[in-house]
């Protein structure tokens, strides 16, 4: 049944606009309201921790903000929940790629969504971190991969990805954050889990995010607090209380791996109701798993492994350069012929 043909909420009774497959619940606007918020706030419970007044006055979030529907909720959720308490300063930061007709409407919204909420924004663009706008860097991929063989197969999104987490890095030292808040809904969360159990890759599945009790050695802890949330639902909430967003996809994102990710997920829940949870309860037993039975050691390893200072740079990364000065070198070699 989809939501068209829903009728009555199951919780009020009042007209429905969301089904939930999962559940078998519908759900009128303000019920949706409700259940959305009761999830995350459980969620930000666990997540954020904060200290005793008489420890630190002041806790910083950064919420990274990119003026799509998910970290439109998320600012929106967590402003609803800590705006009454003197102890958290939130602060909206956005990271401007340079992708023309798609990222300045987008930061209107994220700006304006801000400013509508008191809450403080920042910015930061990918040339004042020294790299090249994402449109130049598609035009010179295939320049790039001709010469080296790590770049063929490779998507803007692999180039974008590192600059951006870049530039979220800036933003969470320039304002001296405790925490950064990601905008990760829970298809999101399971395309993730669905890539690292691919690859076999098990450190990465213990370091992601939260990183309520794993953070990286040298990075403020991530915080998820709608990853139990549901793409439609994120949308059906954003758009019931007509929050600014930009919903247009980016012209780049095309080729990016995680979009055959996004149509397995998608058919495994259609054949499946409840698959996105089940993979993301995975990771988190996988996590747990490994804190309950790794010695102190071990949990530490992880801690440290990428906590290295690259060598060019200074940033936090596993190895000696980090990805984004790899990528630099590579675009201004090539930029220059």
């Amino acid at each position: 049944m989809s939501a068209i043909d829903v009728s009555k909420c199951s919780r009020c009774r009042n007209s429905a606009i969301l089904f939930q497959e999962y559940s078998g619940q519908h759900y009128c606007s303000g019920c949706l309201i409700r259940s959305v918020r009761k999830r995350i706030g459980k969620e930000l419970r666990k997540q954020l921790i904060l200290p005793k007044s008489s420890e630190k006055e002041l806790t910083t979030i950064l919420v990274a903000i990119s003026g799509g529907k998910d970290s439109a909720v998320l600012l929106e959720t967590l402003h609803h929940f800590l705006k009454n308490r003197k102890d958290v300063k939130l602060i909206a930061g956005c990271v401007n790629e340079g992708i023309k007709g798609y990222r300045q409407p987008s930061m209107e919204c994220a700006e304006k969504l801000s400013e509508t909420l008191g809450i403080e924004f920042k910015s930061v663009s990918y040339t004042s971190l020294g790299f090249d706008e994402m449109d130049n860097v598609v035009e010179l991929m295939p320049k790039i991969s001709e010469k080296n063989e790590e770049v063929k197969g490779m998507s803007p999104c692999s180039f974008c990805g590192v600059f951006r987490r870049q530039g979220i890095n800036q933003l969470a030292n320039d304002v001296n954050a405790d925490y950064v808040a990601l905008g990760h809904n829970l298809d999101d969360m399971a395309q993730t889990v669905l890539m690292n159990l691919q690859k076999g890759d098990l450190e990465r599945t213990i370091r992601l995010a939260p990183h309520s009790w794993s953070p990286i050695r040298g990075m403020s802890p991530r915080i998820v607090p709608i990853r139990w949330i549901p793409e439609q639902e994120v949308q059906a909430y954003a758009m019931t209380l007509d929050l600014p967003f930009h919903d247009d996809e980016c012209p780049h994102s095309h080729q990016a791996l995680r979009i055959l990710h996004r149509d397995i997920i998608a058919q495994m829940e259609d054949a499946v109701p409840g698959t996105r949870h089940g993979l993301v309860h995975s990771s988190d037993s996988i996590k747990e798993m490994f804190k309950n039975t790794a010695s102190n050691d071990e949990i530490e390893s992880i801690a440290d492994k990428s906590a290295k200072n690259c060598k060019m740079c200074g940033g936090i990364t596993s190895q000696d350069i980090c990805k984004a000065c790899v990528m630099k070198k590579w675009l201004v070699e090539h930029s220059q012929v």
